[in-house]
């Protein structure tokens, strides 16, 4: 507060993440907008919003009817976004969490990391849910410095196997990549089915898993390969090769493979990832279900079957996958993210500084 008052050009307005609701209440004492940034999705930011402002009503329900959402959506609770499940009122840290999402709602508007092919009819229900038509579906915001998809990402490789110069060597569309982000690590068990399955399937793969446990992995067929650790994401999924991400389907992970044109396998853990998989499976069709659950051991029959079917010719996801790369491209270049930024700025840009008495 000192350092603004005493500013001889203070900022005109407050931008940061949903995670810093807090700062809303920083902006309201220096009396100027807030502008709220959700790197997630529209359809996230919607159910987080509406739990957190209905808490006691949701926290006690084994199910919870999202009626108000476009399509009338239903999640168990433990399939709730976790920030919901892992504490409760007596934990301080909790609580400034779920009154930070109470407050985004304040804010001056919402940007969001999504576009309106993907979520058009969510950004809609924002609009009408904070009374003004200050949401703005940016995304993919990755292709927002205008790069080519195709060649995104960086050049090193995770390990001293090269991973493109394999993918190379193989037909358009046969392989399937697995990763299940930075966070995640899967048990011995559910890693000794999620290796019989991909190796039963007959499909060529990528796994990639975390570097301590890569003692565990051995692809036996030679069908597949491990890395171990990092991999270059981004130029594997924009590979030729690949026909199939199976994925926890964090946001990221999304839409990086939405970029890459490639159908998801989905298998949601934690966070939003139920949701994110909601959307990509029943409202769009570019993505197939293959397990679900942080603690799951997958049955490596019924995996192992679900990957060959997916994989296989020209399956409607994968062409929907497709179309759906072109939609976001579209949206960035001259479409609706592009006119929605277009607008944010110009917004922005009638912002004044506030006159000091």
């Amino acid at each position: 507060m000192q350092w603004f008052s005493a500013h001889i050009n203070p900022p005109v307005a407050l931008i940061s993440d949903f995670f810093l609701g807090w700062t809303q209440h920083l902006a309201d004492q220096l009396d100027i907008p807030r502008i709220c940034f959700y790197s997630s999705g529209a359809f996230l930011s919607a159910v987080l919003d509406h739990c957190c402002h209905n808490m006691s009503l949701v926290r006690p329900q084994e199910m919870t009817v999202f009626s108000e959402l476009p399509n009338s959506p239903t999640f168990a609770w433990e399939h709730l976004p976790s920030l919901l499940r892992v504490g409760n009122e007596s934990d301080p840290e909790w609580k400034v969490a779920v009154d930070g999402n109470i407050a985004n709602r304040s804010s001056w508007g919402w940007v969001v990391n999504t576009f309106d092919a993907l979520e058009g009819e969510y950004l809609e229900y924002l609009r009408k849910l904070l009374g003004h038509g200050r949401v703005f579906g940016v995304g993919p915001v990755s292709l927002l410095g205008g790069s080519d998809p195709m060649t995104r990402g960086h050049s090193g490789h995770g390990s001293d196997f090269d991973v493109v110069g394999w993918l190379d060597g193989k037909g358009d569309g046969c392989v399937v990549y697995v990763c299940f982000g930075s966070q995640k690590f899967l048990t011995n068990d559910q890693l000794e089915g999620l290796v019989n399955g991909l190796e039963d399937s007959g499909v060529s793969y990528v796994l990639v898993v975390k570097a301590e446990q890569g003692s565990l992995v051995r692809a036996g067929s030679g069908r597949g390969v491990v890395i171990k650790g990092w991999a270059p994401q981004v130029e594997i999924l924009n590979h030729l090769a690949v026909g199939g991400f199976l994925s926890h389907c964090g946001w990221n992970s999304v839409l990086e493979a939405i970029l890459a044109g490639v159908m998801i396998l989905a298998w949601p853990m934690e966070a939003d990832q139920y949701i994110d998989a909601r959307l990509l499976v029943e409202d769009h069709g570019i993505a197939v279900r293959v397990c679900e659950g942080p603690n799951t051991v997958p049955d490596s029959a019924r995996l192992a079957r679900i990957i060959a079917e997916s994989m296989s010719g020209d399956r409607v996801e994968k062409l929907k996958s497709k179309e759906m790369k072109n939609k976001a491209i579209e949206a960035v270049k001259g479409g609706s993210s592009s006119m929605d930024l277009e607008r944010l700025v110009k917004e922005l840009s009638n912002f004044k500084p506030k006159i000091k008495g």
